[in-house]
C-alpha cells in the first residue's frame, strides 16, 4: 500500500471468470460512485484495478468486488497489493482503459477463463418486442447481461476485436452506448443494432421454396416454411439446428427419415414456463432450472395429453424441454406460436455444424431451407440438458451456456494436464493448479469427422485459456480413440485411469471429496484392470487409487458390439451363459424363457448357443447397463437398438406407471473375494411371472426396485466393513431418473451419504473430468514422494 497524504493506492488483481460478464463496467461504476481515482482494464485472463482514495472507500472497492459482482461473474481470488509507481493524481476520475497481454501460455499466467454464453435476459427481451426501441425485432441484440461470449472469442483478454465480432464497425449510437458507464451495454463487446451489426439470410436448397431474402424477409421466409411442414437449418449460437414444427406428425417423420433417426428422442422448445406446463410436470427446481440463464434442455415428466407429435418423444419417460436462448429463437417461438422441435444440426453422430459452408453442405438434404446470419461462429456448442435428481439439478450433457465455466479441482495439478475422455458422449478437460475446464461435449469418437472436431475445439480452447499440457490422462482401453491420441502426444508423462474410476472420481472431485469413499459405477461397458468388461461396480476409493469391493453377475456379449446393438442377444447371452448359473438354475431360467426364445429366428438362438458354448466372440461383461438392456428385451420391449441406452430408456419408461412395485427376488453371493449380485434369481422369477401373465409393467418396476435394493445392501455391507459413509453415484446407468432417486432414498434412510454427478455428466461425459481429478491427485503423490 502507497500512502499519498491522505489517500492510499492499490493495485488490485481479481481472478475468476470476471470477463465477458460486464465485471470492467461494474468496476467503473463502483469506483466512480466510491469517489475514488484510477482505472480498471483486462490483462490477459485477470481483471487489473489501479485506484487512489481514502482508506475507507479503498477497503470498500476491494469488498465489494467480492460482494457485488455482476451476477454471471464467478470471483476466485482478489489480490489486493501496493500499487508500484506513480499513483493516480486527485481529481482524474474512474476509466476503462486498454487492455493488455500477459504471460504466454506455459510459463506460468493463470489460466484464461471464458464465459458461456448466456440466454437473453428480460430487458433485452423487453428491447426485443417494443415497437418504439431502436433494436425493435433485432435478432442479435444484447448487452453486458446477455448473448454470446465463448463461441465468439478468439483470444483474451475478452475485447471485441478478439471476437468475431470484429468484422463490425459500430454506429454512432451503438459507440455512444458502449463509451456510456451508465448504460447497461457499456463495454459490451457484441454490442450491435440493425445498423450496424449481424444480418439475417435465408438460403433455400434444391426442394425448399424460392424465396430468400435478408433481415426480416429473411425471417419470414423461414417462419412460412415451417408452418408449411418444412424443415429449416438455423444458424444458432454454438451451431446450425434443425427446426419444425413440433405438432406435425409429417413434419417430424420426415425428420427423422433425412437425420437417420429412427427413435431417439427430440427437443422440443417452447415460448416460455406457461407452454412448458402445458407439455409437462414441472415442478419449482426444474421452473428454476429451464428459466436460468443457461436455458438448457430439461427432461421433465410429460403430461399425457400433450399437443406435440408422438414421434417427438416415443415411448421414453421425459421429454426435454428447452426455452429460447437467443433473440432469433424468441422472435421464432412468438410468431409462430407453438412448439418447436430444435434439434441438432448434423446427421446423427456428426458433429454440429457450424461453417456456412459446411453446413450447405451436409445438411442439404435434411433441410427445406438455410436461416443464417454473418456472425461467424469459433467455438462448437451443442445445446446442454439437464434434470433435476433429487431437489438438485444435475446435467446430462455439458455445453451451450455452461462449457467452459471452470470446475475446481480438490487436489490442484502442480502442472498442465490434459484429460481426454472415454469413446461415447465424448469431452475432454484441461486443467491446472485448481482449475478445471471441461470442453463442450463433442459426441462419439466414432467417426473421423467427430475426431476432427475434437482435435480443433482442443487446440483452440488450450490456445485461449493458455494450458499447455504437460501430462495427458487417458482411459485404460487400448481401442479407444482418444487413447490412442493420448498415446501420439509429445508430453512428459502420461496416465492411465480405469473408467469406472473415473466415474466415481468425477462425482466425489466435484463435491470435494478427497479422502476414502464408496464407489457404485453402473454404466455399459469399460475395461476393467483384470482385463474383463466392466460396468456394474462398488469400489473402495479414493482421488488416487480403488479397490473393487463388489460387481453385478457376468454374461456374454454374443458377437461383443453387435450384442449392444441388439438387446435380444443380450438376453441369449445371460440365458445361456450368465454366471454363476449352476446348470439347474439355467435349465429353470431356459423354461421359463421359452416364450422369449419362441418369438426369436431359430437361426439366431442356435448360433448364440453355440458361440456361448465355445467361448467365440463373447467378451463377459459385469455390467447393468447390459442387463438393464437384457431384461428389457426379455419383456419384449426392445429387440433391437438404435441408439445406446433405447432398451434401458424403454424399461425405464414401462416401470414409471408402477412406483410402489414390489422387488423381485435377489441374492448375493461371494467369489473371489468380491460380492457379487447373482441375477439368476431375479431373471427367473420375472420370466416366471411374465408367463403367468403378470403386467410387464409391473414387472419392470419391480426390476427397478430390486436393482436399487441390491445397490443398498451392497453400500451398507460395504461401509460396515469399511466404516465409510459417503458413497459416489455415478456412470451412463444412473441417469435412470427412477433408479437413481430410489437409491439415494435408500441410502439416505440408511444412514450413509449419496452423492450423485451435478456439475459434470454421470455418463461418459464426466469421464475426462474424472481423469484430471485423478491425475492431479497422483501427480501430486509423486511430486511428494
Amino acid at each position: 500500500m502507497q500512502m499519498i497524504g491522505a489517500r492510499v493506492a492499490h493495485r488490485i488483481e481479481v481472478r475468476g471468470t470476471v470477463q465477458g460478464v460486464g465485471f470492467r463496467p461494474f468496476v467503473c461504476r463502483l469506483g466512480r460512485g466510491l469517489g475514488l481515482d484510477g482505472c480498471v482494464r483486462n490483462d490477459g485472463g485477470v481483471v487489473v484495478v489501479e485506484a487512489a482514495g481514502s482508506i475507507e472507500a479503498m477497503r470498500a472497492l476491494a469488498a465489494r468486488l467480492r460482494t457485488d459482482a455482476p451476477a454471471q461473474a464467478r470471483v476466485a481470488d482478489v489480490r489486493v497489493s501496493a500499487l508500484n509507481g506513480s499513483a493516480p493524481a486527485t481529481g482524474t476520475g474512474f476509466r476503462v482503459v486498454r487492455s493488455t497481454r500477459r504471460r504466454p501460455a506455459g510459463t506460468g499466467a493463470e489460466v484464461g477463463l471464458i464465459p458461456p454464453d448466456l440466454g437473453t435476459c428480460d430487458r433485452c427481451l423487453t428491447e426485443l418486442f417494443d415497437p418504439g426501441d431502436r433494436r425493435y425485432r433485432y435478432a442479435f441484440l444484447n448487452c453486458t447481461d446477455c448473448g454470446p461470449r465463448a463461441t465468439i472469442v478468439d483470444a483474451l483478454p475478452y475485447d471485441r476485436v478478439r471476437t468475431t465480432m470484429r468484422r463490425f464497425d459500430m454506429c454512432a449510437a451503438c459507440a455512444a452506448e458502449y463509451a456510456d458507464p451508465a448504460d447497461r451495454r457499456f463495454h459490451a463487446e457484441p454490442i450491435a443494432c440493425p445498423a450496424c451489426g449481424p444480418r439475417l439470410a435465408w438460403h433455400a436448397t434444391d426442394h425448399g421454396p424460392a424465396a430468400g431474402g435478408h433481415g426480416a424477409d429473411a425471417l419470414a421466409a423461414a417462419e412460412a416454411l415451417i408452418r408449411r411442414g418444412g424443415v429449416v437449418a438455423l444458424k444458432g449460437l454454438g451451431g446450425y439446428q434443425l427446426v419444425c414444427d413440433a405438432t406435425d406428425e409429417a413434419a417430424v417423420a420426415r425428420l427423422r427419415i433425412r437425420k437417420h433417426r429412427p427413435a431417439k428422442p427430440f427437443a422440443v422448445m417452447v415460448s416460455g414456463l406457461g407452454a412448458a406446463r402445458r407439455l409437462a410436470h414441472v415442478s419449482a427446481a426444474e421452473a428454476a432450472l429451464l428459466t436460468s440463464v443457461a436455458r438448457p434442455i430439461v427432461l421433465l415428466a410429460p403430461r399425457p395429453e400433450r399437443p406435440t407429435a408422438g414421434s417427438v418423444a416415443p415411448g421414453v419417460p421425459r421429454i426435454g424441454l428447452f426455452l429460447p436462448n437467443t433473440p432469433l429463437h424468441h422472435l421464432l417461438l412468438a410468431d409462430l406460436a407453438r412448439p418447436l422441435v430444435v434439434t441438432s444440426g448434423n446427421v446423427s453422430d456428426e458433429p454440429i455444424a457450424i461453417d456456412d459452408a459446411d453446413a450447405r453442405r451436409r445438411l442439404a438434404g435434411l433441410a427445406d431451407g438455410f436461416l443464417g446470419h454473418d456472425r461467424v461462429i469459433r467455438s462448437r456448442y451443442d445445446d446442454s440438458v439437464a434434470r433435476v435428481v433429487a431437489g438438485r439439478p444435475s446435467l446430462v450433457r455439458r455445453a451451450r451456456g455452461y462449457s467452459p465455466e471452470p470446475i475446481g479441482l480438490p487436489v490442484a495439478a502442480p502442472e498442465p494436464l490434459l484429460a481426454v475422455g472415454g469413446q461415447l458422449k465424448h469431452t475432454f478437460t484441461v486443467a491446472r493448479d485448481g482449475t478445471a475446464i471441461v470442453g463442450p461435449h463433442t459426441g462419439d469418437l466414432e467417426q473421423q469427422a467427430t475426431m476432427e472436431a475434437f482435435e480443433a475445439n482442443l487446440a483452440r480452447l488450450s490456445r485461449v485459456v493458455g494450458v499447455t499440457p504437460r501430462v495427458v490422462a487417458h482411459d485404460l482401453h487400448p481401442g479407444y480413440l482418444s487413447t490412442r491420441y493420448a498415446a501420439a502426444l509429445p508430453v512428459r508423462g502420461r496416465i492411465g485411469v480405469q473408467h469406472h474410476h473415473a466415474h466415481v472420481a468425477s462425482c466425489a472431485a466435484e463435491h470435494g471429496v478427497t479422502g476414502r469413499y464408496i464407489g457404485v459405477a453402473y454404466d455399459g461397458l469399460g475395461l476393467g484392470d483384470d482385463g474383463t468388461l466392466w460396468g456394474g461396480e462398488v469400489l473402495v476409493a479414493d482421488l488416487v487409487s480403488y479397490r473393487r469391493v463388489a460387481r453385478f453377475g457376468r454374461a456374454p456379449l454374443p458377437g461383443g458390439a453387435a450384442a449392444v446393438r441388439r438387446p435380444a442377444r443380450m438376453a441369449l447371452g445371460y440365458l445361456f451363459g450368465g454366471e454363476p448359473l449352476d446348470e439347474r438354475s439355467r435349465a429353470a431360467v431356459l423354461r421359463a424363457a421359452a416364450p422369449f426364445l419362441g418369438r426369436l429366428p431359430e437361426r439366431e438362438v442356435a448360433t448364440v448357443r453355440r458361440m456361448v458354448a465355445q467361448g467365440v466372440n463373447c467378451p463377459v461383461a459385469s455390467s447393468a447397463g447390459r442387463l438393464f438392456d437384457a431384461v428389457a428385451a426379455l419383456l419384449g420391449l426392445r429387440d433391437d437398438a438404435t441408439y445406446e441406452g433405447e432398451a434401458a430408456v424403454a424399461l425405464e419408461a414401462l416401470a414409471g406407471g408402477h412406483p410402489a412395485a414390489p422387488e423381485l427376488p435377489w441374492r448375493l453371493v461371494t467369489r473371489d473375494d468380491l460380492i457379487v449380485y447373482d441375477p439368476t434369481a431375479t431373471l427367473l422369477a420375472l420370466l416366471e411371472a411374465l408367463r403367468d401373465g403378470t403386467d410387464p409393467g409391473l414387472l419392470a418396476a419391480g426390476f427397478h426396485a430390486t436393482v436399487a435394493a441390491v445397490t443398498v445392501a451392497l453400500c451398507a455391507e460395504v461401509a460396515a466393513r469399511e466404516r465409510l459413509r459417503t458413497v459416489c453415484l455415478s456412470g451412463g446407468v444412473m441417469q435412470n431418473q427412477s433408479l437413481v432417486e430410489t437409491v439415494v432414498a435408500g441410502l439416505s434412510g440408511a444412514g450413509l451419504e449419496p452423492l450423485v454427478n451435478e456439475r459434470v455428466p454421470g455418463n461418459d461425459g464426466g469421464i475426462s473430468y474424472g481423469q484430471a481429478a485423478v491425475a492431479a491427485a497422483r501427480i501430486r503423490m509423486d511430486a511428494r514422494g
